[in-house]
């Protein structure tokens, strides 16, 4: 007899659902059987306020034939705020057998309006010229019965620690996530049932810098969004009475300094431990250090709920080794590269001060090397990232609360005893995803690239997804664009995708073009967005990601409803590109021949970072390709974006626009042709290993020039000893486009190819996690 089990059940693509604000909640489940090739041919959602599901159903779906087991859309009664909801799921099979009752899932709505939130943004009451204090607020609710519900709304302006009774309810969570704060910040929902208590409750919330007030991007430009950090709370309470009340951030409320003297997101943490960490939380009166807070004026900014599961510890390594460097300090190899913090026990005399300076790298003198961490050393000065402790005299642990650092080496400074492995150990942070898939095969050195990607991923995929967990770390379109199809098949990476999808459409420009960073790391408090910025907004294959990531993510989870939410920012993007080709002609081809109107369907002004990072390239040649943009690679992302939007618009039942589309590809797909194709496919562009690969995967060439195109291809990597040419750009496609085409052969070469450039040789030189 036929056993079939469904099973993890999510909301909105999360397995953490206290707190939604979306009135349309997307269920999904998955289901396991003992029949050979079954198939769900039919489902029913029962969702009710009852947990018995006797009474007050909002939502029954009753037999519903379809095989969607994602994606599928409330569409019962409106549901209402602050409330919870239990919902269940059967399905029938190809037999039309119906398959037991899931086990029962629980969801929470937030506030589904504005109006609900009447809590208050606080902070320091006195101001300070180049504030780098850290934020500590204190309030308190006397409660006259005992607690049956709690739940905490909670956001700030920088990265907060919520605290309740002196319990820590945040965890190591690095939350709010990165947004554009000066449109939109995101909000955390607890239960805090268990930490509330009959009688004095004494709420505490810290706030450090985070990507709010801390520097930022390449530039490492500081308070971009704002100067004065703030928090934010609401905590909902029903006693065991049935009475309700709510507890808010108000005029009430006191704040002051702590433990923490500073914090950066990139350049650590300062911390006194002279200073209690409990006076603060637990004590019946606040410290006589505490004042009355500030109450932020009101803004325009808007508080939406958390969309993915936050940044937290997702794994804690041991210490590996201890080095000695010439110098006599400390070096602690944790064997793996990773982005998070140490945790460590320390011990020393009263007033000693103890630095952890971290890196990715030990120079070959022996000593800790950060020179890597400017890219441009001769424009800007290097700078590590470092937590200092001052001690007390007691033996403590310490971890830091508000950074996060990149690194496989620390480096100890200060200490006069010698440390044990046991002494300390690694906490990997990133986006807690759920894993969707292994590898595993005979060579070893496939299976440690393989971990190197993950490892990678993890390491930028903290707080919005950034280009290295190091030195710049701002969330490039390009980088995403690239990588993101490479996530689906590591961990379920759906809702942290569309999140950063939503970022790019609040940030991009009237006109279409799409920041380079998102969030663009700009706002009105720092007079806008910079100038290179915005001259660099136009870029092909950066902006592209507005079209190239909603793709993805249909293509790898049939996800029509991010393409619904993207639409206009796609075409926005794509009529920009359109506006281009038609109104301008850049210098890089005023000697070129003339298309007649065909030129109207050529991108060759503007700035575009092209196919960056070719090997072999220096920096002179790659900023002069840069700055003379390259017609051939901005006009086949043009085509391919006009292609794309065409099938999404089809897809969508935009018949009027899929057509416009498509033959609008159809035309910059021919110009192309006509301005950088030569002898039939033999020669295309620049002559570049990319050149050709675009080629073969827009399908920019016609059927009768593929081979030829091939050819050349498999030419120039046998010219270069079987090793890749391309750059950032299309290095991703080489291998595909290779097996695609009937070369098998020359993809597996140039994966197994072991001395640079190749991905192996990074393995060789044994790498822990993938090098940018």
């Amino acid at each position: 007899m036929m056993s079939t089990r469904v099973y993890d059940l999510k909301i909105n693509n999360r397995t953490e659902a206290l707190g939604i604000d979306n009135p349309k909640p997307e269920f999904a489940w998955k289901f396991a059987t003992s029949a050979d090739n079954a198939i769900q041919t039919a489902y029913t959602i029962q969702v009710s306020t009852d947990k018995e599901f006797n009474e007050n159903l909002t939502w029954d779906t009753g037999k519903t034939t379809s095989n969607e087991q994602f994606g599928v859309v409330y569409n019962g009664h409106p549901l209402q705020s602050m409330l919870g909801y239990f919902w269940r799921v059967c399905i029938w099979d190809g037999s039309d057998t119906q398959s037991e009752w899931s086990e029962i899932a629980y969801f929470e709505t937030a506030a589904l309006d504005l109006f609900y939130w009447f809590g208050k943004w606080i902070s320091f009451g006195q101001s300070v010229k180049n504030d780098k204090r850290t934020l500590y607020l204190r309030g308190s609710v006397d409660l006259p019965a005992s607690v049956a519900k709690g739940r905490a709304y909670i956001s700030a302006l920088g990265w907060y620690r919520l605290f309740v009774n002196g319990q820590d309810v945040t965890g190591n969570a690095l939350v709010p996530r990165f947004t554009p704060f000066d449109k939109i910040v995101e909000y955390q929902t607890y239960d805090v049932t268990q930490q509330l208590q009959s009688g004095m409750n004494i709420i505490g919330i810290a706030v450090g810098d985070g990507r709010y007030r801390g520097h930022l991007g390449f530039m490492k430009r500081r308070a971009v969004y704002g100067n004065k950090l703030a928090a934010f709370a609401q905590i909902h309470i029903e006693l065991v009475d049935g009475s309700k009340l709510t507890f808010i951030t108000n005029e009430q409320w006191v704040a002051g300094t702590g433990r923490i003297t500073e914090s950066d997101p990139i350049y650590g943490e300062r911390v006194d431990m002279n200073v209690s960490n409990d006076d603060w939380m637990t004590a019946p009166e606040p410290p006589a250090r505490f004042t009355p807070v500030y109450i932020l004026p009101p803004s325009s900014r808007k508080l939406v709920a958390e969309e993915v599961n936050r940044v937290r510890e997702v794994e804690r390594l041991p210490a590996k080794r201890i080095l000695s460097s010439p110098s006599g300090k400390q070096i602690i190899d944790f064997g793996q590269n990773l982005a998070g913090y140490v945790n460590i026990k320390l011990a020393g005399t009263k007033g000693t001060k103890i630095r952890l300076t971290h890196s990715e790298v030990v120079g070959q003198d022996g000593e800790l090397d950060t020179n890597y961490l400017v890219p441009l050393p001769w424009l800007l000065k290097p700078k590590a990232e470092y937590d200092e402790v001052l001690l007390s005299g007691e033996l403590c642990w310490f971890h830091p609360w508000f950074t996060i650092h990149g690194f496989r080496y620390v480096e100890i400074d200060g200490l006069d005893y010698k440390l044990e492995l046991d002494d300390m150990q690694a906490i990997a942070l990133s986006s807690d995803l759920s894993p969707v898939g292994t590898f595993e095969c005979s060579d070893s050195r496939l299976n440690h690239l393989y971990r190197n990607v993950f490892w990678s991923m993890r390491s930028n995929f903290t707080d919005t997804p950034t280009d290295c967990p190091t030195r710049e770390r701002p969330g490039w379109t390009g980088d995403l664009q690239v990588f993101s199809a490479t996530a689906t098949k590591y961990v379920d990476s759906q809702a942290y995708l569309r999140r950063y999808l939503r970022n790019l459409a609040l940030e991009q420009f009237p006109d279409g073009r799409v920041p380079p960073v998102i969030p663009s790391e700009s706002s009105d408090f720092s007079g806008g967005i910079s100038r290179f910025f915005s001259y660099v907004s136009n870029s092909t294959g950066w902006g592209d990601a507005s079209v190239f990531i909603p793709w993805t993510l249909y293509r790898y989870y049939g996800d029509r409803i991010v393409l619904e939410r993207q639409y206009e920012s796609c075409r926005r993007w794509v009529d920009h590109l359109e506006h281009e080709a038609r109104n301008n002609r850049g210098r890089s081809r005023w000697f070129a021949r003339d298309l007649g109107d065909l030129e109207n369907y050529i991108i060759d002004s503007g700035f575009h970072w092209g196919e960056w990072l070719r090997p072999g390239e220096g920096i002179t040649s790659i900023f002069w390709s840069a700055l003379i943009p390259k017609a051939v690679v901005a006009t086949a992302y043009f085509a391919q974006s006009s292609y794309l939007l065409s099938e999404i618009a089809t897809i969508l039942g935009d018949e009027q626009n899929a057509s416009r589309y498509a033959k609008l590809s159809e035309k910059v797909r021919t110009a192309w042709r006509a301005a950088f194709v030569q002898d039939d496919g033999c020669r295309i562009g620049e002559d570049k290993q990319d050149d050709y690969v675009r080629a073969l995967a827009f399908n920019l060439i016609t059927a009768d020039q593929r081979q030829a195109a091939l050819n050349r291809l498999v030419e120039l990597i046998e010219q270069n000893d079987n090793h890749l040419g391309t750059g950032f750009l299309s290095t991703g496609m080489l291998t595909h486009v290779l097996a695609e085409n009937g070369r098998p052969d020359i993809a597996i070469t140039l994966l197994l190819q072991d001395t640079q450039p190749s991905w192996l040789s990074q393995i060789e030189r044994g790498a822990t996690r993938k090098r940018r």
